[in-house]
């Protein structure tokens, strides 16, 4: 029997085992799935090895699955192929099992299995830092990686930061470091983005930096730009996280380019409330149709057709209000919320300047319709990066306490120029930052798609919310949302399904 032939079987038997309650025998497959796909990560390409499209990967609250345009997800080219010095390939920290991001539960499984060994945990950036004894403590328990930036001025931006920084938090000793040519490096920790989805993206990496010659706000050039920064992205990404001699070839980058390209990934089932795609629009087929052009139903009045916002983002669940299902009917009354439950966004650089309100929802910053990012280029600094050490704002100080906040480095930055001369800033990740040395980016970073969420614990940039309920929580004190207890696990079961 072909590996395509015996995937296909595994698919129709975890399908029967979930229609018919097997639940041990489904979490025994869904362990041999994730087994399977460990071994195909470790760099060696194997021809004519693919899933089907929507093969099953468990997960705490139920399946997640891939759809790819291409009809199947080729397992065997460059983006599963090592094409570095550590062994690392694309897939060893995007895992088709994770909707191609990683699970801080996926890292611990390879760091047992492996004994710390596998190439996820080099120590690049899988450890706390490059050089010195090995930690790999935050890519294990928070599935954070160790991004080293360059403060500016560097090559990008020759013009003088706005703000000095230092550490006044450095449990690793690396916070700040000095490299051979005497740039300034900061180290921040973040959570891997996922390689799925792409074709929704308004910025490429958390910071933007992929974008910044290549903007995704327009639809005429949106092609050709994402095409440019996803190609960018992979180069830096080889030399960079697999310590690459050389970039790979133009062949190769355009293989990875148009496979993850040709990917949607979301939740295929859940547990409680079933198929997400019978009777409703879940899944991935059907996002893989939805609909976007860069500025859709944006909600600062934006929509480059000119068409007004809509809070009604996501309606994927509607058919499911007056299901006798009750998670169903929780999943839908989450959705509601999510479109319609009003919050009050203050603080939040990027959309408010100094003590200005607005009244809003969830959808206000997560506009594009049934994917949850906003459809223009809008790095927002929430407070989720910030210290609680240092923090004044009492919305986002009781926020914060609702996480659990990985111990990583904060860093004071104070502003010498521009308008914000003479302010402070205390903030684990400066965040944009550190790309444009603007004191108006300090702490700002992209909103990401909210689809596969249940196969990529924990949540946030930094991982600092272990399951959805913390993210709810999070949200629910930083904007006074005043959700009862009830709306909350109803917002958790929609997310969970998204």
């Amino acid at each position: 029997m072909s590996v395509t032939s015996r995937s296909a079987s595994v698919v129709t038997k975890l399908r029967r085992q979930v229609k018919g309650g097997s639940r041990s025998k489904l979490r025994r497959s869904a362990f041999l799935c994730l087994l399977t796909l460990s071994v195909l990560a470790t760099g060696s390409a194997i021809a004519d090895i693919y899933l089907p499209n929507l093969f099953p990967f468990f997960n705490a609250t139920g399946l997640s699955a891939t759809y790819s345009s291409t009809g199947r997800v080729d397992l065997s080219g460059p983006f599963f192929q090592s094409l570095g010095t550590n062994g690392r390939t694309c897939g060893t920290c995007h895992a088709p099992s994770d909707g191609f991001g990683l699970s801080a539960a996926d890292a611990r499984f390879k760091y047992i299995i492996s004994r710390g060994k596998d190439p996820l945990f080099s120590q690049v950036d899988g450890s706390t830092c490059p050089t010195g004894e090995v930690d790999n403590s935050l890519l294990v328990n928070n599935g954070l990686f160790r991004i080293g930036l360059a403060v500016p001025p560097n090559a990008t931006d020759p013009s003088p930061a706005q703000y000095t920084i230092t550490a006044v938090q450095d449990p690793y000793g690396c916070a700040l470091t000095v490299n051979a040519q005497g740039q300034q490096i900061a180290s921040v920790y973040r959570r891997p983005l996922p390689t799925t989805n792409l074709g929704f993206l308004s910025a490429v990496m958390f910071d933007g930096r992929e974008s910044l010659t290549n903007p995704l706000n327009n639809k005429q050039t949106l092609a050709a730009n994402l095409n440019a920064d996803l190609t960018q992205q992979a180069i830096d990404a080889t030399l960079g996280h697999a310590q690459a001699n050389e970039a790979p070839t133009p062949a190769q980058l355009s293989q990875i380019v148009k496979f993850e390209l040709s990917l949607n990934s979301a939740q295929l089932f859940d547990f409680a409330a079933g198929d997400l795609s019978k009777r409703a629009n879940g899944g991935p087929r059907f996002l893989s149709a939805q609909s976007y052009y860069p500025g859709i139903n944006d909600s600062l009045g934006a929509d480059p057709q000119g068409k007004p916002f809509t809070p009604n983002v996501f309606t994927l669940y509607k058919s499911f209000e007056n299901s006798r299902n009750p998670q169903q009917a929780s999943v839908a009354r989450g959705e509601e919320i999510f479109n319609a439950q009003p919050l009050t966004i203050s603080d939040v650089p990027g959309l408010t300047t100094g003590s200005q309100q607005i009244a809003g929802t969830c959808t206000t910053c997560h506009d594009t319709f049934n994917v949850g990012n906003h459809s223009f280029p809008l790095p927002l600094d929430i407070g989720n990066s910030h210290s609680a050490t240092y923090e004044t704002d009492a919305n986002i100080l009781a926020a914060l306490n609702q996480l659990q906040t990985p111990r990583v480095p904060v860093f004071e930055l104070v502003c010498t120029q521009g308008p914000l001369a003479g302010n402070t800033y205390y903030t684990s990740d400066p965040g944009k930052a550190l790309i444009s040395g603007q004191c108006s980016d300090i702490g700002r970073g992209k909103g990401l798609i909210l689809r596969g969420l249940a196969a990529r614990a924990p949540y946030f940039h930094n991982g600092a919310a272990a399951n959805l309920t913390e993210v709810v929580k999070f949200y629910n004190q930083r904007f006074q949302m005043e959700l009862t207890h009830d709306q909350m696990r109803d917002l958790v079961n929609f997310l969970q399904t998204l």
